[in-house]
């Protein structure tokens, strides 16, 4: 059974940090893409972040450039998100998600595995 966990949200002040962490466990094979998506109140869920099985390849959304960034530890089977310089409009449920393939992709319908989601919430 494939879980996706998790953790780190919560309420911070415009400009500040946190990290959001992503346990995985039962997943048929380590090599798979890992993303990052949100989802905002009244709006559809978007890209954030992926990141490559080897944390050589990442890809980011335009509007979190340079302030976050993704990576990973396959042998502690977690993927990280690190937000920098958070604004108001980074108010969002975020998700972890997986792929079944080595393949990069911004698309949700290409990731096969999902998380429960951690409320992050920026305060102006």
């Amino acid at each position: 059974q494939v879980q996706l966990v998790e953790s780190g949200g919560g309420l911070v002040q415009a400009g500040g940090s946190l990290r959001l962490s992503c346990a995985a466990s039962g997943l048929p094979s380590m090599t798979n893409v890992m993303g990052w998506f949100r989802q905002a109140p009244g709006k559809e869920r978007e890209f954030v972040a992926a990141v490559s099985w080897s944390g050589r390849t990442t890809d980011y959304a335009d509007s979190v450039k340079g302030r976050f960034t993704i990576s990973r530890e396959n042998a502690k089977n977690t993927v990280y998100l690190q937000m920098n310089s958070l604004k108001p409009e980074d108010t969002a449920v975020y998700y972890c998600a997986a792929r079944g393939t080595i393949y990069m992709s911004q698309s949700q319908r290409h990731y096969d595995y999902w998380g429960q989601g951690t409320q992050v919430t920026v305060s102006s």
